[in-house]
């Protein structure tokens, strides 16, 4: 559909939108599939084009869902198991350089020059893989990030979205403290009900 269908206001309201970032929730937010909904392009054009029609608009804080919902609690705490096991495997090596090291000193007097210089290239080949190591925990540890993350945010759109037709919302923008929503009235908050429904779906 062209944006010309919209008119002078509803092209207005489109640039609004594009410009701070606002997903139109024809089927969700960003991310989930398109769905039809029960406003017509008649009734669209209407309400953009009169003043006096209010558009039906929401917000909510996904961050923090994530914080308050046991689905983004378990997320978090699921992070935090797998960053520290890790951490633990990163701690063991971190002990057998030391013990290398140790080694190193402790026999330097009675070590020949040709075993001391192959302990001391076997040290330096372990603080290698040992970065190496580090560097690869990181990246696994950034990529099961978002990989919860992302679930979590597909299980918020989807009851977003499911909120959203029901209450007979348009549109849906996100809250919080990284957000580009600067003001909203109360009412239009739908974190607490995207909040219940998320505990109700959640299975430990």
């Amino acid at each position: 559909m062209g944006l010309g269908a919209y008119g002078t206001n509803g092209r207005r309201l489109y640039l609004w939108m594009m410009s701070v970032g606002l997903v139109v929730l024809g089927g969700g937010l960003a991310g989930c599939e398109t769905g039809s909904t029960d406003t017509t392009d008649a009734e669209w054009h209407a309400m953009v084009s009169d003043s006096s029609t209010p558009v039906p608009f929401a917000v909510v804080d996904t961050q923090w869902l994530l914080s308050e919902s046991k689905m983004g609690q378990q997320v978090t705490e699921n992070l935090d198991q797998f960053m520290k096991d890790r951490q633990e495997l990163m701690a063991l090596e971190q002990e057998e350089l030391r013990d290398l090291e140790n080694e190193i000193v402790r026999l330097s007097s009675v070590l020949s020059p040709e075993a001391k210089q192959q302990k001391e290239e076997h040290l330096r080949q372990s603080m290698l893989d040992y970065q190496q190591n580090a560097e690869d925990m990181n990246m696994e540890l950034q990529s099961k990030r978002r990989e919860l993350l992302d679930e979590f945010r597909r299980h918020v759109e989807n009851v977003v979205h499911r909120i959203a037709q029901e209450e007979g919302v348009i549109l849906v923008v996100e809250k919080g403290q990284n957000a580009q929503t600067r003001y909203y009235e109360p009412g239009l908050d739908l974190s607490e009900a995207v909040l219940e429904e998320l505990d109700r779906m959640f299975v430990q």
